[in-house]
């Protein structure tokens, strides 16, 4: 079944768009995590510890196919909304090419200076040799992770979201499968659910490289024969650069949590991190996929210059993340004991550590997706500096000075209110730049967009 992106959206179509995007990140997050789950359930907090900290460095390439697909989604949207189909179905096919060739190079450089980015994520003689290891493995399914990213956004400008889940609940079963079999069954450890991650990566992001050039394809975007252009290259690539600061900064944050909580607990710190950081994937996810599926919508509606309904879409969206914002915390706080054990319940004092950072970590889904959905407006606008700005200002100045500087003043717990003290600084920001450089979706009276 295709989703339209023109027509009226109210309370009900936004969710029944979205629900699809939601679903496909919620299950990248979950397969994601397993890895996480099998390592250090059967492989001890050594090997949970090393993929922690090596983990990051994997998703900042990944994020560059996010860049591509957000910012692609938002143009190839914009312009079928602006009746040019065929010069979407162009553009669509030269930042697929583009994704492929970033992830392999990426790739191969990663598994090549992977003792060097070891050691400067501050991997111990203890974790070295499994560190390597999990990014070296892991440089076989880059391509597809870069791909299967960059997918995920041009699925809704395809209007086909419900492929999406599809793919992405497949690749899911692969990782899951193939790490019960390697890391439980085998005992291969790191090395095994390095493979597991692999091989779901390539499924999930290789097979949407057929679809979308075979004539089984019922969405409305196509891989077509095209040269590249890299203006319109460029083009996306800046749009979606609030995506990529985002994820990348995301990553860089967590890196610094990592260095601090070595310092502050040593390698117990990093393990309990790394169970609020999968915790808060799966959280943060819902968000993610909320902005992949409203994204391309907004800028449908941008390119048809329909102002009234990108006001509409804007206060729906506001309503529906906070009331999720609210849920989602309401379930940390309730289920925080719980979920601790189910990652390092072998271990009570860790267990202990990683529920009380729970509770006062995750508490920063109150406004974490207002600010998130800021960004994803800016794109859907077609405005990527105002929404890298948003994302940049939020993690890498915000978060970034609050892990360092508040531990300072509250020591420990300075860690794990760092992130709730940097996302209410945001939201003031954000206010700010919708009222400033959006004020036609704020103010009664309105013009076109330009």
């Amino acid at each position: 079944m295709n989703i339209e992106l023109s027509g009226h959206y109210g309370y009900r179509r936004i969710v029944k768009s979205v629900l699809p995007s939601i679903a496909m990140v919620l299950v990248t997050s979950v397969y994601s995590i397993v890895d996480g789950f099998f390592v250090s359930n059967f492989a001890g907090k050594s090997g949970f510890a090393a993929i922690n900290l090596t983990f990051p460095v994997i998703m900042m390439i990944g994020s560059l196919g996010l860049m591509i697909g957000s910012g692609g989604a938002a143009l190839t949207a914009k312009l079928k909304g602006e009746g040019y189909p065929h010069k979407a179905n162009r553009v669509f096919s030269m930042l697929v090419n583009f994704g492929l060739a970033l992830g392999v190079v990426l790739g191969v450089l990663l598994a090549l200076f992977a003792p060097l980015v070891s050691r400067w994520l501050g991997a111990d003689e203890a974790m070295m040799d499994e560190c390597v290891v999990y990014i070296r493995l892991n440089m076989f399914g880059m391509p597809g992770f870069v791909l299967q990213c960059a997918f995920q956004s041009f699925y809704m400008a395809a209007e086909r979201p419900q492929l999406g889940t599809v793919m992405s609940v497949v690749a899911g079963v692969t990782n899951i499968v193939l790490d019960a079999v390697l890391v439980w069954a085998l005992g291969m450890g790191v090395a095994g659910a390095a493979i597991a991650t692999s091989a779901g990566c390539l499924v999930g992001g290789l097979f949407p490289l057929y679809y979308f050039s075979s004539r089984r394809n019922r969405g409305s975007l196509r891989l077509v024969r095209t040269r590249m252009l890299w203006s319109y290259v460029g083009k996306a690539c800046s749009n979606g650069l609030s995506e990529y600061v985002a994820n990348i900064a995301m990553n860089i944050v967590t890196i610094c949590y990592n260095l601090q909580l070595m310092r502050y607990l040593g390698e117990d710190g990093v393990a309990a991190y790394g169970v609020l950081m999968y915790i808060a994937f799966i959280f943060v996810a819902v968000f993610i996929g909320y902005n992949i599926g409203i994204t391309p919508i907004i800028g449908f509606h941008y390119g048809a210059r329909d102002v009234p309904e990108q006001r509409s879409l804007l206060r729906k969206s506001l309503v529906l993340i906070a009331v999720t914002g609210v849920l989602m915390t309401a379930v940390s706080e309730l289920f925080a004991g719980p979920l601790s054990r189910l990652f390092v319940g072998y271990d009570k004092g860790l267990a202990d550590m990683t529920e009380y950072g729970m509770r006062l970590y995750l508490p920063a889904m109150l406004v974490c997706g207002l600010n998130m959905f800021t960004s994803a407006l800016f794109t859907g606008l077609n405005n990527g500096v105002v929404s890298a700005v948003a994302s940049f200002a939020r993690t890498l100045v915000f978060e970034l000075s609050c892990v360092w500087l508040i531990p300072m003043l509250l020591g420990i717990n300075g860690i794990w209110l760092s992130w709730g003290i940097a996302e209410v600084l945001a939201l003031f920001l954000c206010n700010f730049l919708v009222i400033r450089y959006a004020p036609q979706l704020v103010k009664k009276k309105f013009a076109p967009a330009q």
